[in-house]
């Protein structure tokens, strides 16, 4: 059951009203409700930024934890909104793909917002994070079963640029999900899938430069060296070190890259 615990991940920014007034509407449904910022500092209208922060976070939530989830550069238009259960944890996006990753690391249901009772009377088209997705949650932590918002669906829109894909047999084509806050730029390679970077020599192309160099830590390399290294969520970043990469490379979310595995 649901927790009464509702986490936030927008693109809204601090200079606004919007995160707040998202908080208020909740409060004003659910007034025991408990929430948690994840961030409301993802790029806007970056999916698959969007996709990759929740997908680190979830996990450390208590289950029944409530997951709002607004990067929505479709808001107003026929994408609908969406309320998936996975592994006993609930998800409240529009139905862009900002859940991908969620999708592909537990069995998961979803089910498509439409009941008009549980939004607010005058849905704007502009701001579904106050009309659709904060009441939703809000109502989900108050005991409404999922069951009440709508049917379920499986024709729910995944991000195939979430994935790297094979270009030849030495060559992967990956991008850029985030940036954070140090200028390191996270990359969709996962060391589970290229365990042979630890022991192969590789070459990792970002932007017009080539990352030859695997390092352990950061106090390994010198000040300002651009290097490859294995980030806490089991993702290859671009770094420098006391630099931000992104601003040495040119770089930010959604650029594209390539790694190469040298085998002979």
């Amino acid at each position: 059951m649901p927790a009464g615990l509702i986490t936030l991940t927008t693109d809204f920014g601090q200079a606004d009203h919007f995160a707040g007034t998202v908080k208020g509407v909740i409060l004003s449904i659910a007034p025991r409700a408990r929430i948690v910022d994840i961030t409301h500092e993802i790029a806007p209208f970056e999916v698959n930024e969007g996709a990759f922060v929740i997908a680190q976070a979830w996990r450390y939530f208590p289950k029944g934890a409530i997951h709002v989830v607004v990067v929505d550069p479709g808001v107003g238009s026929a994408r609908r909104p969406i309320l998936a259960e996975a592994a006993g944890h609930y998800f409240i996006a529009p139905d862009n793909g900002v859940l991908s990753m969620i999708y592909d690391s537990a069995r998961h249901k979803v089910r498509v917002i439409s009941n008009p009772k549980l939004m607010r009377k005058e849905v704007s088209r502009t701001f579904h994070g106050r009309d659709v997705f904060a009441p939703a949650a809000a109502h989900l932590a108050r005991g409404v079963p999922p069951a009440r918002f709508g049917k379920t669906i499986r024709d729910y829109v995944r991000s195939f640029l979430i994935k790297p894909t094979r270009l030849s047999r030495t060559v992967w084509g990956g991008t850029i999900l985030k940036v954070d806050r140090f200028g390191n730029l996270i990359t969709n390679l996962h060391i589970d899938e290229f365990q042979d970077v630890k022991t192969r020599p590789v070459e990792l192309r970002v932007g017009l430069v080539q990352v030859r160099r695997l390092a352990l830590n950061y106090a390994e390399t010198a000040l300002g060296e651009v290097f490859a290294i294995v980030g806490s969520s089991g993702y290859l970043e671009v770094a420098a070190n006391q630099a931000s990469a992104a601003k040495v490379l040119g770089c930010g979310a959604g650029a594209p890259l390539e790694l190469e595995i040298f085998y002979d």
